[in-house]
């Protein structure tokens, strides 16, 4: 049995409740001034026990997993079936905006509270999972709570430490979770048919377009470099210019270089010069040597690759005509994570039937859905976001966007749950 459309006045009526749920969420913070809740805190565990009991109150099972996701389960048709997954995470950065994860949560919440008030059930499960961590603002490390659902958590993990010196074990025996038992919060491939995730953008992209909703094509790959010109040091008044060896100057050239060339590749490939360190540092004395890093990110390997290639034979050529040397060293390293072509359609027919038409478009930032994508296909729902601003207490979101949303949200889920069970 399909599940009928949400109307438009009951899709209102489900945003007002995210909205007013994102603020309630919002309040649950360690400080009152700002918004931050981070791994294994008091204030994850009571998030947590709000979210769970509005899943109950949508007529799911409910339960705290071995890495302290939040889980809930609303049955298809027949008792036991596979599952369509949704979530999110219920993490913040500090300082943090109120919409940047929790928003999927809520609406994914909202989705099967429309088909429990109706009395439907889908062919497929649902389940839903507010992730416990994606950001890794305390611990430093990310996807923890997806990587725990994937089973793919590293042993070193348990003995990562915050910033007191607290392990990630210490962390969960505090709050009652068994660090030996992590395990148990892995789920089996056969548990789940697909994963959808519905996001801000966290980008300008939709805005400019003047659209509320997008569909993501990939999240993209990174790769992080530190990178370093060496030059010779000398007084600013009595080397003559064309006798420098100026390792800023050869870094300021390159940078040009990275600004100009990077989108004559391709629009989607960004690349960004984030710290500049000059020594010895001083107004009247040449920059002998220049430390910065380089971040390149796309949603294609082969093309990222292909950048990234060019931009350091550049950097090469740049210190070789200088007289200068040129290191570049690559400390990070992430793929791309390409969605699944079926969801990226059902998504796009959804979007397509709200609002008149759809944009697809890649993700430049990290999403549960990078773990869960090693296990199972994924899809992305992007919701815009006011100027494209996250990480921030400006994080803005409309009432009106957010109906349009779980209208398309509610369409994909059932037809993926009635195309996936065939």
């Amino acid at each position: 049995m399909n599940a009928c459309p949400m109307n438009a006045s009951a899709a209102a009526m489900a945003a007002e409740r995210v909205m007013s749920r994102c603020d309630a969420l919002a309040e649950i913070s360690e400080t009152p001034e700002y918004l931050t809740r981070v791994y294994l805190s008091p204030e994850h565990l009571r998030a947590n026990a709000l979210v769970g009991k509005w899943m109950k109150g949508a007529g799911m099972q409910v339960w705290q997993d071995g890495v302290g996701n939040i889980c809930g389960r609303y049955e298809g048709q027949e008792t036991g079936a596979k599952a369509l997954l949704l979530g999110s995470h219920l993490d913040t950065v500090r300082n943090a905006g109120r919409y940047d994860g929790m928003l999927g949560v809520l609406t994914a919440i909202e989705t099967v509270q429309y088909l429990h008030d109706r009395g439907e059930r889908l062919p497929l499960a649902i389940e839903i999972i507010g992730f416990a961590d994606e950001e890794g603002t305390r611990f430093g490390i990310t996807l923890l709570g997806s990587r725990g659902v994937t089973g793919t958590w590293p042993e070193s993990w348990i003995t990562h430490p915050d910033g007191n010196s607290i392990t990630v074990g210490q962390a969960m025996r505090d709050i009652g979770l068994n660090p030996d038992r992590i395990w148990q919060a892995a789920r089996d491939a056969e548990d789940f048919i697909s994963y959808l995730e519905l996001h801000i953008e966290q980008g300008p992209c939709l805005e400019q377009e003047q659209l509320a909703l997008g569909v993501v094509t990939a999240i993209n790959g990174a790769r992080r470099l530190n990178c370093r010109f060496t030059g010779e040091a000398g007084h600013a008044g009595t080397v003559p210019m064309s006798y420098r060896k100026d390792a800023l100057g050869a870094a300021a050239e390159w940078m040009v270089f990275i600004e100009q060339r990077t989108p004559q590749h391709s629009p989607q490939l960004v690349a960004t010069v984030g710290t500049l360190q000059c020594h010895p540092g001083a107004v009247n004395v040449i920059p002998g040597d220049v430390a910065l890093t380089l971040d390149v990110r796309g949603p294609e390997d082969q093309a990222l690759a292909e950048l990234l290639s060019e931009l350091l034979t550049q950097g090469e050529a740049i210190a070789l005509s200088r007289g200068l040397s040129f290191s570049a060293e690559e400390y990070y390293q992430i793929p791309a994570t390409r969605c699944d072509d079926a969801l990226q359609a059902a998504l796009t027919q959804a979007v397509n039937s709200v609002q008149g038409r759809s944009l697809s478009l890649p993700s430049g930032a990290g999403h549960d859905a990078i773990a869960v994508a090693e296990r199972w296909p994924v899809g992305m729902l992007f919701v815009r976001c006011d100027r494209g601003i996250s990480h921030h207490p400006a994080e803005s979101v409309t009432t009106q966007d957010v109906a349009q949303a779980v209208q398309a949200y509610v369409q994909a889920v059932n037809a993926v749950a009635c195309s996936q069970s065939a």
